[in-house]
């Protein structure tokens, strides 16, 4: 390696754009969806009103933005398509099953449901011939999937366990997820900047859950939001966060590690959860979130090592 990579790669702006620090911070932001979903759920906002949320916010802090840097044209071509299909795969499916489930589940159950992500992402990258990790990358999503697992055992075998229907549709959120994760990496349009397909997936999906809400409820019931004011806006300013630092994983590592970002929205969104919503966990259950943690720090020691 050069002295000039060498300077690059240990410069601030270099740590910062690093796929592990890009991995923290997306998953860290994405943690707190579950336990302000919670508050939404409680508080009878429509989930498909709250799921809208993170779109709008996520498209109204990078328009300034992509208009300032003169990167607002209107998309064409390949770029439609891709913008369509992340947009119904990506944001809307998976965001409507997540803030359903939430009020049935808890926000620190439905968080760990993000952690089987990386299993369907690593199953359908194989299928699909594209890169997967090495032996200690693998050993990372191994390490997380048996936490998660303990978690979702102790979980189902609770007294207080929500009805099996319930936790059959959280189960649909990782399926959702790593579809979404594939196929944002397979059908990139070439040059496309990562902000630009950022605003534009979600500007999309905005219009999407503009047309479902009318189409189920008859209007948009913003009303609904005078009761949780302010959750609805650090929902949109952490959505706003979140997706420029989420299509950069996505396109500097790839849609496995991407997908481990279940592993640390999962233990964010369990201790959210417990220390912001009082919800109480088993000892097990942390023993679990434990094991998902020693895999979160497996990942990124095979992410350096990349």
């Amino acid at each position: 390696m050069s002295a000039v990579s060498e300077s690059t790669m240990k410069s601030p702006a270099g740590l910062i754009g690093s796929p592990s620090v890009l991995l923290l911070v997306t998953g860290t932001l994405i943690g707190f969806n579950f336990p302000l979903g919670k508050i939404a759920g409680e508080a009878a906002v429509s989930p498909f009103l709250w799921a809208m949320l993170l779109s709008v916010g996520a498209s109204a802090l990078l328009l300034p933005f992509l208009f300032f840097k003169g990167h607002l044209n209107l998309p064409r071509g390949r770029l439609i398509r891709y913008i369509v299909f992340s947009a119904l795969i990506s944001f809307v499916l998976p965001n409507v099953l997540l803030f359903a489930v939430i009020p049935h589940v808890g926000a620190g159950y439905a968080g760990l449901m993000f952690a089987l992500s990386p299993v369907f992402t690593l199953t359908m990258a194989a299928m699909f011939r594209m890169r997967t990790p090495n032996h200690i990358g693998l050993l990372g999503i191994a390490l997380g999937l048996i936490g998660a697992a303990v978690v979702s055992i102790t979980r189902g075998a609770a007294p207080e366990a929500p009805p099996l229907v319930w936790l059959l549709a959280a189960l649909a959120v990782p399926f959702s997820l790593a579809c979404g994760n594939i196929y944002r990496s397979l059908d990139w349009p070439e040059g496309a900047l990562p902000d630009v397909l950022a605003f534009w997936s979600h500007a999309f999906a905005v219009v999407l859950f503009v047309g479902l809400l009318f189409f189920l409820e008859g209007e948009i019931p913003v009303t609904q939001l005078e009761t949780v004011p302010w959750a609805a806006l650090a929902q949109m300013i952490g959505a706003g966060l979140t997706f420029p630092v989420f299509f950069r994983l996505q396109q500097r590592g790839g849609p496995v590690l991407l997908s481990q970002i279940g592993y640390v929205a999962a233990a964010v969104g369990l201790g959210a959860g417990t220390i912001l919503m009082g919800e109480s966990y088993s000892l097990t259950t942390w023993i679990g979130a434990a094991v998902i943690g020693v895999g979160i720090a497996v990942t990124i020691l095979a992410q350096r090592k990349a």
